[in-house]
């Protein structure tokens, strides 16, 4: 009798940490890890999960807090183990390596047809590695400029709107413009440099990342790429209109200065308007703007954020059924207002909720269709690109430290040797 209940218990220890999801008396239960930090966004995606559980006996959702800090490594460790949640709340960016590791489900044939034509193709795109879906895009930002309302009004500047923005040369001449006496017209944070110029650049027909008939990618850093690292570092170096001291700064650093009156204008993702509606002082007026136009009009490249399925998931059929109930449209939207971001389901951004103009919503909608892929969202071996080549190389260029000629070099020499060693 010791012995069999000894087996038992063990078997039953042994079930409880293998695996990532659980039957029992024929009710399945799945594991879903969310990253939501914001207090509206963790409340918003623990009322659906609660909604979830009600109308749906069979399968029961556990809620699983993570964090952005650390879910790379997180999920690597719990792919390895063989406890990966069943949903996977991630970043389109950071799925490439676990979807070509197979830690992640082919979406392809488990999506239903709503969920699959609600979402634009160029948003699926972001989650696509080779022939297949590695995780649903739901949420995206576009970066913005939040500007002083005041400052921008009393200087007399034109007004930039989604349907005439300023283009890259005029943004120029106009923070030129809204310096001096110690007081910038733009702040740019900049201590994650990278995607910021990437992303942007688009908006000049910049791509940097060219894959040939063979497959492989390389680095050519071409005159449209020039633009916008450009006019950054000429508004920092040559023109004094962006302040030399937010460059290594993260966006939150920059507010105060913001709201103290130092800086007119500070680019932004489109989230950080919480923030800003929360700290900014009493009679305090600020407003979103589109970031500029080049060649390519608005379009800005974004990682949107996504849910994916565990590979090992036993019951990848219910997780799907709960992705598919948790981005309903109207669940879409509470989502975005919870996140103060943008839904990628062309139905929730018809929502009135979302085409306000207070706190810049409807601004933000009219940008919704001009987001895409994110230039290095595909290519094997950017994260390390990125951080030991292209990080240093534009901070410093950035800085005034080396001119464009040696940012190009580094970016492009040192650069295809990384990406090489993905390609072979």
């Amino acid at each position: 009798m010791r012995v069999r209940w000894f087996v038992g218990v063990l078997l039953l220890l042994l079930a409880g940490c293998t695996g990532t999801s659980t039957s029992e008396g024929g009710r399945i239960t799945l594991r879903f890890q969310s990253l939501a930090w914001q207090e509206e966004s963790v409340e918003a995606n623990e009322a659906l999960v609660k909604e979830w559980n009600a109308t749906h006996p069979g399968v029961k959702v556990e809620y699983v807090q993570g964090s952005w800090d650390s879910v790379h490594d997180q999920l690597l460790t719990s792919f390895e183990g063989g406890e990966a949640p069943d949903i996977i709340h991630d970043a389109s960016d950071d799925l490439a390596d676990f979807a070509y590791g197979g830690y992640l489900a082919d979406l392809t044939d488990l999506l239903p047809l709503r969920l699959k034509s609600d979402i634009p193709r160029r948003s699926w795109q972001t989650a696509t590695f080779g022939d297949g879906v590695y995780g649903v895009p739901f949420l995206q930002e576009p970066r913005v400029l939040i500007a002083n309302a005041e400052w921008l009004k009393e200087s007399g500047v034109r007004i930039p709107t989604p349907e005439h923005p300023w283009s890259w040369a005029e943004f120029r001449q106009i923070t030129e413009r809204l310096s001096g006496g110690g007081k910038y017209g733009v702040a740019w944070p900049l201590k994650e440099p990278v995607s910021a110029t990437l992303n942007l650049s688009l908006s000049a027909g910049g791509q940097l990342f060219h894959r040939g008939a063979d497959g492989k990618v390389t680095i050519d850093f071409e005159n449209a790429d020039e633009t916008v690292p450009r006019t950054i570092h000429d508004q920092a170096n040559t023109d004094r209109s962006a302040s030399p001291t937010t460059l290594g700064s993260g966006g939150s650093d920059t507010l105060p200065g913001f709201f103290g009156g130092k800086y007119a204008m500070v680019p932004l993702g489109f989230s950080y308007r919480q923030q800003i509606a929360q700290q900014a002082p009493k009679g305090f007026r600020w407003q979103v703007l589109p970031a500029p136009a080049g060649a390519a009009g608005l379009t800005q490249g974004v990682s949107p954020q996504t849910l994916s399925v565990a590979e090992d998931s036993p019951h990848k059929k219910a997780a799907v059924e709960f992705i598919d109930f948790l981005l309903r449209p109207k669940n879409m939207v509470r989502l975005a207002l919870g996140d103060w971001m943008l839904p990628t389901g062309t139905e929730a951004l018809k929502d009135p909720a979302l085409r306000t103009t207070k706190d810049g919503w409807a601004t933000g909608t009219a940008l919704a269709s001009h987001l895409t892929t994110a230039p290095a969202q595909s290519v094997r071996g950017y994260p390390e690109w990125k951080d030991k080549v292209a990080t240093p190389a534009f901070q410093e260029y950035y800085s005034g430290a080396i001119g464009l000629g040696e940012l190009r070099e580094r970016l492009e020499d040192d650069g295809n040797l990384v990406l090489a060693r993905y390609q072979r």
